[in-house]
């Protein structure tokens, strides 16, 4: 069944959302599924913005051909190469052979690595700061690379004064009963997955999104249509501010998170019990997390969202434990900076986790790490209530 929407004049959403999906990239959990979104302009020269996804490629295909009616699709426009959204590019093509591809040099080479196939259809190589014409819509295409991919571009609408984003500004889950951001509590629905998405997929890439925010701030926009997600037509400033702050690695919140391994149940123990008093000191919210069982990607979340770490780690073969060296190492590829860590560690003869997870966190940008490490020799007891209450005091100051 046609499933489609007239964004604005002459512009349709086409995309749709998969709630079927277990991992997005086969590597993040999606428990509220994920959308994806395509573009058709119905002009003086009909053009589509990106394909979408194997996995709902029979709805994408059916609302194309359902919006075009008896006209034919004349222009291809591609802002990013990623098989999430290219997929069905070739299918396209089969469908309307004189189909001319719209897009820059890069991805043109990236077109040629998944679609040897398709190297001799017509092609349009479009440069940054440079302009394509519909009829009564005139899009300009600014460079966006690695935002996430190199080859990345945005295209703004003098017309309608959409800005399309490719994935910047997208976000996990699928979509309801409507497509944009105001038609649902967007804050309680789509902001935790929001932050995820960013801070997974292109959290690595502050800069390069700081670069894109600064050119995008010349522009009147009006709608932000990103490929994931809603799209935004109120309170877009909201948003942008949300990416601003992402970007620049400044925390969301001023609360803490705690994260915690736990073989037995002994450091599990002393977290939780850590966590309550942290919260009688400081006043602020802790969020607790079991690093066995959550998946990194929420814990990256919550460090993009909250301005103190505290882990705690049992010594594990001499080392760290798994699930937090995963985590760990995973801030460390994102370049997760200006941070506060306070640190825990158990061993029941040689604890020296700390020590370890110290010296990685120590190669990250603007971070600070408490001297005052809580050391627990197997169990937390009554006697090591000074300590205790010396590193909850540590970490309240930080």
């Amino acid at each position: 069944m046609i499933n489609t929407k007239e964004i604005s004049k002459d512009i349709w959403w086409i995309g749709g959302s998969d709630r079927r999906l277990d991992l997005f990239e086969n590597l993040f959990p999606l428990p509220n599924g994920v959308s994806y979104n395509s573009f058709l302009v119905m002009d003086e020269k009909t053009v589509l913005f990106d394909t979408a996804d194997e996995t709902i490629a029979e709805q994408f295909m059916e609302n194309l051909q359902g919006v075009l009616g008896e006209r034919k699709l004349e222009y291809l426009v591609i802002l990013h190469m990623e098989p999430d959204h290219c997929s069905q590019i070739a299918n396209v093509a089969a469908l309307y052979p004189d189909i001319t591809i719209v897009s820059n040099a890069r991805t043109f080479t990236f077109i040629d690595q998944f679609f040897p196939g398709l190297k001799s259809i017509k092609r349009q190589e479009i440069k940054d700061g440079e302009s394509f014409s519909s009829g009564k819509h005139t899009f300009t295409f600014m460079n966006a690379p690695m935002v996430h991919w190199p080859e990345v571009m945005f295209a703004y609408d003098d017309n309608s004064k959409a800005l399309f984003t490719a994935d910047a500004f997208g976000t996990f889950g699928a979509l309801d009963s409507g497509i944009f951001a105001d038609e649902y509590d967007f804050e309680k629905k789509y902001l935790d997955d929001a932050r995820r998405y960013y801070s997974n997929i292109v959290g690595k890439y502050g800069v390069q999104v700081q670069g894109v925010l600064k050119k995008a701030q010349e522009l009147d926009i009006q709608m932000l249509c990103p490929l994931h997600g809603p799209i935004w037509r109120e309170n877009i400033e909201w948003f942008i501010n949300k990416y601003n702050l992402w970007s620049t690695y400044e925390a969301e919140d001023d609360e803490t998170v705690l994260i915690y391994g736990s073989m037995y149940g002994h450091t599990k123990s002393a977290a939780e019990k850590v966590a309550s008093l942290i919260r009688e000191k400081s006043g602020k919210q802790v969020s607790v997390y079991d690093a066995s069982k959550t998946d990194t990607s929420n814990l990256i979340s919550e460090v993009w969202r909250c301005k103190r770490i505290v882990i705690f780690c049992p010594t594990y073969n001499g080392g760290i434990y798994p699930p937090i060296e995963c985590f760990i190492n995973d801030m460390l590829s994102l370049g997760v900076r200006n941070r506060s860590f306070a640190l825990a560690q158990n061993g029941t003869w040689g604890p020296i986790s700390a020590k370890l997870m110290g010296d990685k966190l120590s190669t990250l940008k603007n971070v600070s790490i408490s001297e005052n490490i809580l050391t627990i020799k197997s169990a937390l007891h009554e006697s090591d209530n000074e300590q205790i209450n010396a590193f909850v005091d540590a970490v309240a100051a930080m």
